[in-house]
């Protein structure tokens, strides 16, 4: 069995463009996004151990908001999900594997949760 590294950022509020009914496409909406980034693993982490054996968790937040390009309307959240991965990726070759959960909230009515999970393998 291998060893693992996932990090983990959940429940960022952002606002994006993004909708395909006409009520939905002039002002961006509320999302909730969740990410999970499977890492290449170091053999070990000693007390010492610098940052640049792994990734700073700012890199993860900051893919899924200010590096969502502004003023671009994505007509599905999936899209969004993918540009977030892509951005993983493109980041850090020692990037594996991500995963995306968006959750509309302007959609809900009694605290469900209605999204996407998108999850990417580097290639």
């Amino acid at each position: 069995m291998e060893d693992s590294l996932q990090l983990e950022v959940h429940d960022l509020e952002v606002q994006v463009l993004t909708g395909i009914y006409s009520e939905e496409t002039h002002l961006p909406q509320p999302l909730r996004i969740s990410l999970t980034v499977d890492m290449v693993c170091p053999k070990r982490f000693d007390p010492d151990t610098l940052l640049s054996a792994s990734k700073n968790y700012l890199d993860l937040k900051n893919a899924a908001t200010t590096a969502l390009p502004p003023g671009v309307h994505f007509t599905l959240i999936e899209g969004v999900a993918d540009h977030i991965c892509e951005t993983l990726f493109l980041q850090d070759a020692r990037v594996l594997r991500v995963q995306v959960k968006i959750v509309k909230l302007a959609i809900a009515e009694a605290d469900e949760a209605i999204g996407v999970t998108l999850v990417r393998h580097r290639r």
